[in-house]
């Protein structure tokens, strides 16, 4: 399971995004006689959303359709349907295969020669202080010296590239030092597969099964998605939704998501029969709670991963090199599986009667972390917006894509 996701995640989304080719704004000619201009970026930001949208169409209607499929008819059939669809994936892709848009991979070669000049660059920076090793690394002109026109005497046999190059290797690497933030906003994103699924079990379902309730989530995204494209972002403009803007947020909208799971659980033990051991009254004996209190929880978290995850997924494929966008994607894709790791370390927290603490320690962790972030990353920021409010370069000829 772990193999097949982690080869389709990383290079599906990639796949799909390619499959627009354009790199320069245009001026487009509605129906309505107004010209208006097409910002390649915005719509790939675009592409990322509804793709996103469309996996959570897939997911609330699997798991609840699969749910009642296991409640009324058994395993099998749970298990045979969703394996039907698998195997219809590989068909469609051989069917379509000379119809899409492809990069070619790098290669081992050339990733071997992004390693090297990463460790060229590097040379005389590391310190075993890691805020120092971080401070020299982030310095504007690290990647100076290994660009070949600043190398003075006989390159390395290596170096066959030129510092466009360079140029694209620097951005995909910043993007890897934006994701190592993302191992402790999936913290917050996993309490939704167990704790919070747990919790819906000590609360009153009205009948639903209380695994059910987590279908909140996909669906929310599925009319949060549309409504952040077409009114939150044009209202805010994009000087204010910078990639980098939309990823701090996402930190704290997971804190607010704790924040009430945390509250949730407080209300659950003042009323439950069984006190801080919630857990172990069932049937009738529940508190007195009504499970859709989880509502709050599951909004802010979908909200949180279009700022987030969303954006994570864009931002991988916009920094990264043409040939590496699976790469950096799958770079990003692993951060889920470091919090997961992360996550062992407050398996004592994740039971009666710490539960309140739990969701309190995702919360104080997701605040903190966003707060980090913006301090690592606001300069950079600033560039970005300082390069969305400059005057593009507009394309009067919007058929031929570049």
């Amino acid at each position: 399971m772990g193999t097949g996701t982690g080869a389709f995640k990383s290079n599906i989304s990639p796949l799909v995004a390619e499959q627009y080719t354009r790199t320069t704004p245009f001026v487009r000619t509605l129906k309505t006689g107004e010209r208006v201009l097409v910002d390649p970026d915005m719509t790939i930001a675009k592409i990322y959303m509804y793709f996103y949208l469309f996996i959570n169409v897939g997911s609330f209607t699997g798991q609840i359709g699969m749910t009642y499929a296991e409640k009324s008819v058994g395993f099998w059939l749970a298990f045979s349907l969703p394996t039907v669809v698998f195997l219809l994936c590989p068909l469609i892709l051989y069917v379509g295969r000379n119809r899409y848009t492809t990069t070619p991979p790098i290669g081992s070669s050339m990733l071997l020669t992004s390693l090297r000049a990463f460790a060229y660059a590097a040379r005389g920076r590391w310190s075993i202080n890691p805020m120092i090793t971080f401070k020299n690394f982030s310095e504007p002109d690290f990647w100076d010296r290994v660009k070949p026109s600043e190398v003075r005497g006989r390159r390395p046999v290596w170096m066959t590239f030129d510092d466009a190059w360079v140029e694209e290797l620097k951005r995909g690497f910043g993007a890897c030092a934006v994701f190592a933030f993302f191992p402790l906003w999936w913290l917050s994103y996993g309490q939704m597969g167990n704790n919070l699924t747990s919790q819906a079990a000590t609360m009153q379902t009205h009948g639903l099964p209380n695994d059910i309730i987590s279908n909140i989530d996909p669906i929310a995204l599925v009319i949060l998605i549309p409504l952040c494209d077409k009114v939150l972002y044009p209202a805010l403009g994009p000087r204010r939704t910078t990639p980098l803007k939309r990823m701090a947020l996402g930190f704290a909208v997971a804190a607010a998501s704790m924040a009430w799971a945390m509250f949730v659980q407080h209300v659950i033990y003042a009323r439950s029969p069984c006190g801080h051991n919630a857990s172990k009254c069932t049937g009738a004996r529940v508190a007195p709670v009504s499970v859709w209190w989880q509502t709050g929880a599951y909004l802010l978290v979908a909200a949180s991963e279009i700022l987030a995850s969303v954006t994570g997924l864009e931002y991988a494929f916009s920094n990264a090199p043409p040939g590496m966008r699976s790469i950096v994607t799958a770079l990003f894709q692993s951060t889920s599986a470091l919090g997961s790791v992360v996550a062992g370390a407050f398996i004592a927290l994740a039971s009666d009667p710490l539960l309140v603490w739990n969701y309190g320690v995702m919360g104080a962790i997701a605040a903190l972390t966003g707060l980090a972030f913006w301090r690592v990353f606001r300069d950079k920021d600033a560039e970005d917006e300082r390069a969305v409010s400059g005057e593009p370069r507009v394309d009067d000829n919007p058929t031929s894509p570049r």
